[in-house]
């Protein structure tokens, strides 16, 4: 059950023309009241000597009476929507919960005779309105803010105790949708997309890149888009603003969007937050190359959502929304589209009301920027593992956010992990394949030997890995993790102590490329197709300059 809280009005006749109406589809049937505030009010849907002139007239009564007192825009208009799937509800029903939603914003508290008048008109079976005037008895404003929330929660206990369907609920986190003008643009334009969501995906794509916030706004430059940066009297950065190159207002102006209203954590303060200290310490520059860096930090981010503080969590799911935004930029043109839907899926998941912990993620941050800087691996393999990395962390993220009663963002992570399987399906196919073969070529002694480590270290799991046609290419693995001095027993146990693996659709696949990962095992695993060199991203060099506007 949804309920909409529309823009104060000023026409209490004009809300009623409409409820009373045809509707702008003939779609409104048996427009009728069901509840009032005194239960006495003139009904024209009903009866036939009532007009909407009366109805208007006894709901402004109290706006005459206040006189310049009143509200200029004292219309308060509420619609309340049953999901599809609901019960037909009652009228007597539809009352119930009209006074309860009223109660609860504040608009007429149970019990209070000095409460707004009001009236809920029903003209679908679905829905009802709730049309009030905001003049209490003694003619002062309700006190009404935050009504939408109010009205939200007292939805969710409704749902509850009527067996309705209990609609997820967003945390006032998800990105501004388009308006209808935007819309009708872009369809008159001939775009899929909104000017609005493709500045969203150059902004957070270049955030994502980045490495400070001159090159941020650079690459913003360079994906097709203005730029309007402004300053504090001091010299320093107080916002931007950017636009697309071509988009214009009736006056032929450019159509600026600040930060902020792509998304929040789009604002200039949260995008300069994420982009300190994102260079690569001496530490990270002397280690294994970026693409193994970055499936590695990857890897622990299931255990920093499972154990770390809230915070800490947040600042994760931040960053690994980041490396599904640049992935697509340096992928495969074969799985790039599901990338693409992955990254704009995790979106809607990336916040929350927690604020998230930067700092915390921070070598994964310098690993996803690191990996556009450095030449593409040689071996496709690395990619694979990657993915696999991702999909798990995607996979832990969607649980890290049911768990905190994130139900929205929870649904975006499980989109954005079918979107990331596919990918991942299609990129593993040929490394499995060539680790399977390695595995079929192994002597008998060799299998023996890792088939009991196996039920040494997973005894509960040992028969199911084992009929996986995933086995030959786990067993080719612990064979090679032992020729490079490792113990199979012990890096099955360390592998599996750090992620649940009775979930997973394939427990073979998830080990074999956690193997990978844990034994450096990367290296000439394939003879995959190397990942081609981008077309779609050139890191700029941080010296060069370009002439921005500036306000």
């Amino acid at each position: 059950m949804i309920a909409n809280i529309v823009k104060p009005g000023h026409k209490t006749r004009g809300v009623l023309n409409y409820l009373y109406g045809p509707g702008r589809a003939n779609e409104h049937a048996d427009p009728h009241l069901v509840a009032s505030f005194d239960g006495f009010v003139p009904d024209p849907g009903r009866d036939p000597d009532a007009t909407l002139a009366q109805l208007a007239a006894v709901l402004d009564l109290r706006v005459k009476q206040a006189g310049a007192k009143a509200p200029k825009n004292h219309v308060w208009h509420c619609s309340i929507r049953a999901a599809p799937e609901d019960r037909h509800l009652a009228d007597d029903e539809w009352a119930t919960i009209a006074r309860r939603v009223l109660n609860a914003t504040g608009i007429a508290p149970a019990g209070d005779p000095d409460a707004c008048r009001w009236v809920v008109v029903r003209h679908a079976d679905d829905h009802i309105h709730i049309v009030a005037t905001k003049v209490r008895g003694d003619l002062r404003p309700p006190r009404n803010w935050n009504d939408f929330l109010r009205a939200d929660k007292e939805l969710v206990a409704i749902e509850k105790e009527y067996g309705l369907r209990q609609v997820p609920r967003g945390d006032r986190t998800a990105a501004k949708r388009p308006t209808r003008a935007e819309q009708e643009k872009a369809h008159r334009t001939g775009n899929a997309r909104t000017s609005r969501e493709h500045l969203r995906t150059i902004v957070r794509t270049a955030v994502s890149a980045a490495t400070t916030t001159e090159e941020f706004f650079r690459l913003v430059e360079g994906a097709g888009a203005l730029i309007d940066v402004q300053h504090f009297p001091s010299g320093d950065v107080r916002g931007y603003r950017t636009a697309l190159d071509g988009d214009t207002n009736a006056q032929g102006e450019p159509v600026w969007f600040s930060g902020s209203t792509l998304a929040a954590d789009l604002s200039y303060p949260k995008i300069a937050e994420r982009l300190t200290t994102t260079e690569a310490t001496p530490t990270e520059l002397s280690e294994a190359p970026a693409w193994r860096r970055l499936a590695r930090a990857v890897d622990r981010t299931p255990d920093h959502l499972a154990h770390g503080e809230d915070e800490t969590g947040q600042a994760h799911i931040t960053v690994l929304a980041e490396a599904l935004d640049v992935l697509p930029l340096i992928a495969p043109a074969g799985i790039r589209p599901q990338l693409v839907q992955a990254a704009i899926a995790f979106e809607r998941a990336s916040r929350s009301q927690i604020r998230a912990r930067h700092q915390q993620a921070q070598t994964t941050r310098r690993a996803v920027k690191a990996i556009l800087r450095e030449p593409a691996p040689k071996d496709g393999a690395l990619l694979t593992i990657v993915l696999d990395a991702l999909l798990l962390a995607v996979i832990a993220a969607q649980h890290w956010h049911r768990t905190h009663g994130h139900t929205q963002q929870a649904e975006a992570a499980r989109q954005a992990a079918g979107h990331l399987r596919a990918a991942y399906q299609a990129q593993a196919a040929e490394p499995l394949t060539v680790l399977r073969q390695q595995g079929t070529r192994l002597a008998e002694s060799l299998r023996r030997r890792q088939e009991f480590a196996l039920r040494r270290v997973l005894p509960e799991l040992a028969e199911r890995i084992l009929a996986e046609p995933g086995w030959p290419a786990l067993a080719a693995t612990l064979d090679r993790a032992e020729a490079a001095g490792h113990k199979p027993a012990a890096l099955l146990t360390e592998a599996t102590a750090r992620r649940e693996t009775d979930t997973a659709t394939s427990v073979s696949e998830v080990l074999t490329w956690r193997l990978h990962r844990l034994a450096n095992l990367t290296a000439v695993t394939t003879s995959g197709t190397p990942i081609p060199p981008s077309a779609a991203y050139r890191p700029t060099n941080t010296a060069t300059s370009q002439q921005r506007r500036t306000r």
